[in-house]
């Protein structure tokens, strides 16, 4: 039995606003119908792929920069040299490629062995067979999950299968200008409460000028994120969770900020590039009043905002602000290995995902590239090897977010970028005076939900 599925195709940009692996506030979309056949979700076949000299032949699929190509296919190698009846051919693609690519191959049933996997697609590939359960190789102890945490492997786990095994771990983070506030003798505590975030704003402001930023624009993780302290899940199946009155303090945030003065003008955002590391706020502005002393991003995004702020200037990381900061915080894969259905070598590309996730020799070589690795053991290794913002990213994912976190909410269904674009026209009308805080959570939730009832 055929079906099909639309994959979205986004060209991401690393963004200081977004969640995910680095983040993206617009997506150029497109789709591309695959088709799969629903049946194949073991990765069995009748006949192993050989080499002329009867080794078993594989590839393995990955998108990013060159250093990521570079690294991975010599840890390929590495264990190509220590398993030589082990061939495997790496096929290294950019992002909006990679999905082009990987749809082409799914359509043909000859999806690659082993391939990287995005939070943002793994649902659809999922429930069209297109990816093998890890869970028996896990329980007969073929693939060692028991150095990564449970929320962690919670991320790749879809209706009681393992999907996905994480290759680096990220997590919401909020960027600061830890220069000027230690100036201004500002403290900034992990896990602040939405009140206390607050506070400093208005102290920073009375001290220094400087507004602040929430997420313009790209709002859409900052709202997920925010209603999971309240027991909501943004996606509640085919609707949206919780209640109309539960959003209201959210748009609240913003109306309140206004008021005071402390947010940061929306025409702001008009003048520069929404998503760009180097025009965000924090980093770019002629004045305090077009400038923020913070940032909404991602842990594994601090290197590129160091390397953005002026000179002189220390970038510091602490969590987002939220009414339960336990609760809101989660950890996420920036992006996941898997392996394809229609692989016919299902026990030997456990192997190599085994050594990827598990093998100090591939990370040696690896390097946390892909972020900080799944495994405890892993990046406890790394660590020294690593310089200091490497270091300071490692640091907080183990001992700020991880002692401090909840499971990571489902994947987005279909739906949701039409939702998250009626979202941030919202908050456009709101920051513009156009609504009060009221009438953005009535408009919001009703308007989402008609959108997700006709999905």
């Amino acid at each position: 039995m055929k079906k099909k599925i639309a994959l979205l195709l986004s060209c991401c940009m690393a963004a200081a606003s977004l969640a995910g692996c680095g983040g993206s506030s617009t997506s150029s979309t497109t789709k591309a119908e695959v088709s799969a056949d629903s049946e194949t979700t073991t990765g069995e076949a009748t006949k192993e792929a050989k080499t002329d000299d009867g080794g078993a032949k594989l590839t393995m699929s990955w998108w990013g920069n060159q250093v990521r190509n570079e690294r991975t296919q010599q840890a390929l190698d590495l264990y190509t040299e220590q398993n030589p009846d082990i061939t495997i051919e790496g096929q290294f693609s950019e992002w909006s490629d990679y999905w082009n690519k990987l749809a082409t191959s799914a359509a043909g049933q000859s999806l690659p062995d082993l391939l990287q996997m995005d939070y943002m697609y793994i649902d659809q590939y999922v429930k069209n067979g297109l990816l093998v359960d890890l869970k028996p190789y896990i329980e007969d102890g073929s693939l060692d999950v028991s150095n990564i945490s449970d929320n962690i492997m919670a991320s790749g786990t879809i209706d009681g299968g393992v999907y996905a095994i994480c290759g680096g771990i990220n997590s919401p983070a909020m960027m600061y200008n830890k220069t000027l506030l230690d100036e201004n003798g500002i403290t900034i505590k992990d896990n602040m409460t939405v009140d206390e975030f607050e506070e400093v704003c208005r102290e920073v402001y009375k001290k220094t000028g400087y507004k602040t930023s929430i997420v313009y624009g790209t709002a859409q993780s900052y709202l997920d994120y925010f209603m999971r302290a309240n027991d909501v899940v943004l996606f509640d199946g085919d609707k949206i969770g919780g209640k109309q009155e539960d959003y209201v303090p959210f748009f609240e945030m913003y109306t309140k900020g206004l008021k005071e003065e402390w947010l940061i003008d929306p025409g702001v955002f008009a003048e520069i590039s929404i998503g760009s590391v180097e025009q965000d706020p924090l980093v770019y502005g002629s004045s305090p009043e077009t400038m923020s002393w913070c940032a909404f991003a991602n842990s594994n995004q601090l290197t590129a905002v160091q390397n953005a702020a002026p000179e002189g200037v220390t970038v510091g990381m602490t969590t987002w602000p939220s009414p339960d900061p336990k609760k809101s915080n989660y950890l996420k894969s920036s992006m996941f290995f898997s392996i394809g259905a229609h692989t016919q070598n299902t026990d030997q590309a456990v192997k190599i995902l085994n050594y990827l996730i598990n093998s100090s020799d591939a990370n040696n070589i690896l390097l946390g590239e892909r972020g900080v690795p799944a495994s405890s053991v892993i990046a406890e290794e790394l660590s020294p090897k690593m310089d200091d913002l490497n270091q300071q990213i490692i640091h907080y994912i183990n001992d700020v977010v991880t002692p401090n976190s909840s499971p990571i909410n489902p994947p987005q269904p279909d739906g949701a970028s039409e939702v998250f674009n009626l979202l941030n026209q919202i908050q456009e009308q709101l920051c513009y005076g156009g609504y009060d805080a009221e009438t953005a959570a009535d408009e919001f939730f009703n308007s989402a939900n008609k959108i997700m009832s006709e999905k």
